[in-house]
């Protein structure tokens, strides 16, 4: 075998990607074609790929260190042939596990993780081109996914559209879902194609001081939208105990529940993803009920649907439409989706298998956003029919009439309704009776259980991929529990309701800032030929995805100043003016990278060794190398 052989060795010289019995080495250790049963863990002595003279022309050429030879060897384009021997593999950047990771030895204690285990993929010959046993194996990740797109910030988001707008801003709804499912298409196709997820990707591909800033933002992203999720289930627990367990036992109540939950995966991972599964049932059968007993105006409800207008909308209408996009589209999740593609078994050997699964995981994406669309729905309809162009004299008045506790959330003036999860649920219990409230509580307990588990395993897996670390979760979950209940906690402690739901305006413009520290690397990798090979985006992707992620990060841009300028204080000002220089630069350093990935090569000018990926030089260069020179014959 040309240009990729092993050394020399007493068997004679050992092909490169196979074990000495002559089996092609891939994810896992496994053998090609072997799509059931747990995929072993990989051995501490185990082969590996050694450079041929095409991969070290190219390191000398980019003057690699001599550290970094081997790393950028296994990136270069070695094809791994497939069980047939007919050469249709694929080569990306990555084996069964990061290759810039020590090798496991038998002295580590085992590390536990999402993946200790690996769903198998059923063989149906008998359906070609669709089967819904596969189906139904690739079914789980896009269900966790979509749970970020039901945590309690986008059900306030939901429900403050429904009571400013009406029935104006579905079709943003719509727009910012179906926007959403393209980038998270993005995410699912790297962690299929490469093995590696987003995080990890990161730290193989920028340079280290880069790669510590996007950590740092990316973790900043994971704890304002832990913050929210443990909000609403403090306050959805304060509900359903009628104001017995105070906001700050709510939360603490949070922290526990989340430690239990989050050991359910010992007993395998289907049941985990089956609980996820029952949460989100919680969520339709509870907002479904109060779908049900408003009866929203159906004609209204397709109108806003499918026709963008916003007829006689303001400051507050437009406010609230940016607030939409803001909500739906989170930073954390494209890490999380490329992380848990990975839990199938996948020969990344094998074009077909593949293919097979991005063609399937999209399905499933597609299947799970559109039930989490139709929950949504049900929010953003039940406020518009009940509670759209009311005012504060109007709900206090049904509110006094049924006796309800919480008259007194609502003063007796005509300025318009401002309702919150809070206020949501006492509005809701003053027009339709307590089991209205209740039942809409434990709507929001469940999306906020579900959404606080998925948060914890999204920054399990960004600390694991930016750092290299192998923490248990108990410890991983204690740190971001620690960082996202201390603000809380003393917020629920020395202060009312109304200020523990304020939070979500400040949370969601921290969000918003995080959203570039995603969108951006996802769209730059899967870009790259090198990253991806076969499977790297075309022209169509490239352009419709930078056009996409340019319009998101802009929307989110005017919701970010449209606060700064609400704060109204000259130091606040200046204090912004000074962030957003470091910011703005940080985010035009990735734009720049991203520029030269989508194929603007004379952005490079030359310096892609200083400015660029210079642990990774070959994503500038391969494109230039003679494919046939590094392909294994």
């Amino acid at each position: 075998m040309a240009g990729a052989a092993g050394p020399a060795s007493p068997q004679g010289t050992l092909p490169a990607g196979r074990s000495r019995v002559g089996t092609p080495l891939i994810a896992g250790g496994r053998a090609p074609g072997s799509r059931s049963g747990v995929e072993p863990r990989a051995m501490p002595h185990r082969h590996r790929l050694e450079p041929g003279p095409a991969a070290c022309e190219l390191a000398n050429r980019t003057h690699l260190d001599p550290g970094h030879q081997q790393g950028s060897a296994m990136d270069t384009d070695l094809r791994t042939p497939d069980e047939d021997g007919s050469g249709d593999g694929i080569s990306t950047v990555s084996g069964s596990r990061n290759p810039l990771q020590p090798a496991d030895t038998s002295s580590e204690e085992p590390f536990t993780t999402y993946f200790d285990s690996k769903i198998p993929i059923p063989e149906d010959e008998t359906h070609s081109c669709f089967s819904f046993r596969k189906l139904w194996a690739f079914t789980g990740p896009g269900f966790l996914m979509s749970i970020a797109y039901l945590d309690p910030g986008n059900i306030e988001s939901d429900l403050q559209s429904g009571a400013v707008a009406g029935f104006k801003l579905l079709w943003v709804l719509l727009l910012a879902t179906v926007m959403g499912l393209l980038l998270q298409r993005l995410a699912a196709r790297l962690g299929v194609v490469t093995g590696l997820h987003l995080a990890e990707v990161c730290h193989r591909q920028y340079q280290k001081v880069p790669r510590i800033i996007l950590w740092l933002m990316v973790e900043l992203a994971i704890i304002g939208s832990d913050m929210q999720e443990v909000i609403g289930s403090a306050i959805a627990i304060n509900l359903l105990s009628m104001g017995k367990i105070p906001l700050w036992g709510g939360v603490l109540i949070t922290i526990a529940d989340t430690f239990v939950f989050l050991f359910l995966d010992k007993y395998g991972l289907r049941k985990l993803e089956a609980f996820f599964g029952f949460l989100i049932t919680i969520m339709a059968l509870t907002f479904g009920y109060e779908y049900i007993t408003v009866k929203p105006n159906q004609e209204q409800l397709l109108k806003g649907l499918f026709i963008p207008y916003c007829q006689n909308c303001g400051t507050p209408q437009l406010e609230q439409a940016v607030g939409i996009v803001g909500a739906v589209i989170m930073p954390h999740n494209m890490y999380l989706h490329s992380a848990l593609v990975k839990s199938r078994q996948v020969n990344r050997a094998n074009k077909k298998e593949v293919r097979e699964a991005n063609k399937y995981f999209f399905i499933e994406s597609c299947i799970a956003l559109f039930v989490s669309f139709i929950i949504n729905i049900f929010v953003v309809t039940v406020f518009a029919e009940a509670f759209f162009d009311k005012t504060n004299a109007d709900v206090h008045e049904v509110c006094a009439n049924s006796s309800s506790p919480h008259s007194s959330l609502f003063p007796n003036n005509n300025e318009t309704l401002a309702v919150d999860i809070y206020k949501g649920g006492a509005v809701l219990g003053c027009y339709f009776g307590p089991a209205a409230l209740y039942i809409w509580a434990i709507g929001i307990l469940a999306a906020g259980q579900s959404s606080t588990m998925t948060g914890t395993y999204s920054g399990q897996f960004v600390m694991e991929g930016f750092l290299n670390l192998r923490w248990s979760r108990f410890a991983r979950v204690l740190l971001t529990r620690s960082i996202a209940i201390t603000p809380t906690l003393f917020v629920a402690i020395f202060q009312d309701v109304q200020h523990l739901t304020g939070m979500n305006d400040f949370l969601n413009i921290l969000m918003s800032l995080q959203l570039p520290f995603a969108l951006i690397p996802v769209l730059t990798f899967t870009s790259l030929s090198s990253v991806m090979n076969d499977f790297a985006n075309g022209l169509f992707w490239k352009i419709g995805g930078g056009a996409m992620i340019l319009l998101i990060c802009s929307i989110n841009m005017y919701f970010v100043v449209d606060y700064v300028r609400s704060l109204d204080h000259l130091g606040l000002y200046i204090g912004a003016a000074l962030l957003s220089v470091v910011y703005l630069s940080f985010v035009a350093y990735l734009t720049w990278l991203c520029l030269i990935a989508l194929g603007v090569s004379f952005l490079a000018c030359g310096k892609t060794q200083q400015l660029g990926f210079v642990m990774r030089p070959e994503l500038f260069l391969l494109n230039n190398v003679d494919s046939d020179s590094v392909t294994a014959r």
